[in-house]
């Protein structure tokens, strides 16, 4: 909005965008990936509203995180998981490439994580939800290839976010895993020290700014540039075996 371009925010709870609605480059639109037929409603009527073709730019980020064993937690609450953050951002998804095709322009973005590449103990459904968002943007990236349309896979990896404070309650049982205690404090301890979110932003509009087709890492240097190098080479049960120390699990 500093530089004049036109956004829709998006949320579950219209009164978290109250402050940012004040500017008059911001609409506010209530959302909510749980309800898909009811989000992609919502989302066309934005789109509609924007004028044109729709949006020249959509950013699928929404997401949560579920802490437990996958198998002591019931799987409805994974199910939940993974019709949210995969199902329903792959039907808006859908819609926004359709809009962006009649006009032969237009950028998606769909925010994975560096999880897909080192997946996070104790993580399972968003470790799917954003393993199955990559491969969705890795085959639209081959799909719209000279279209006028270009698709990034955003995989950032820690930022300083709340990210943890909002967890799904699920996070809070006992188990009788004794790594799951520490594995949640290491989680915490890698958020508390990670980079601002701003960092996240800069390294999204320099990718936009490039105008290709692609995956884009952000993080800290050892997250985003050292670690995904190190995997590439690394013979997997060693990459393993790391991830796990590294995540407080081994």
């Amino acid at each position: 909005m500093s530089e004049g371009i036109r956004v829709t925010g998006t949320a579950r709870d219209a009164a978290r965008l109250t402050a940012l609605a004040k500017n008059p480059l911001f609409t506010s639109l209530v959302l909510d990936l749980s309800d898909p037929a009811a989000a992609e409603q919502s989302f066309q009527r934005a789109s509609e509203a924007a004028g044109g073709n729709g949006f020249d730019l959509v950013i699928n980020n929404a997401g949560y995180g579920l802490f437990a064993p996958f198998a002591e937690a019931d799987f409805s609450v994974w199910q939940a998981q993974l019709d949210a953050m995969l199902t329903t951002t792959a039907r808006l998804s859908h819609a926004a490439l359709r809009n962006m095709a009649t006009g032969g322009r237009g950028c998606l973005v769909n925010v994975s994580s560096l999880a897909v590449e080192f997946p996070l103990p104790f993580m399972s459904g968003y470790n799917m939800a954003k393993a199955g968002l990559s491969a969705l943007s890795e085959s639209l990236i081959f799909e719209t290839s000279g279209s006028g349309i270009t698709v990034i896979d955003f995989r950032p990896g820690d930022y300083r976010t709340a990210f943890n404070q909002a967890m799904h309650p699920t996070a809070q049982r006992s188990s009788a895993d004794p790594r799951l205690a520490a594995t949640w404090q290491v989680l915490e301890s890698h958020l508390a020290t990670s980079p601002l979110p701003v960092a996240a932003a800069r390294d999204l509009r320099r990718a936009l700014r490039r105008g290709r087709s692609g995956v884009v890492r952000s993080g800290s240097f050892f997250q985003a540039r050292l670690a995904p190098l190190f995997a590439r080479v690394a013979p997997a049960a060693l990459r393993r075996a790391i991830i796990a120390r590294y995540q407080g699990a081994a």
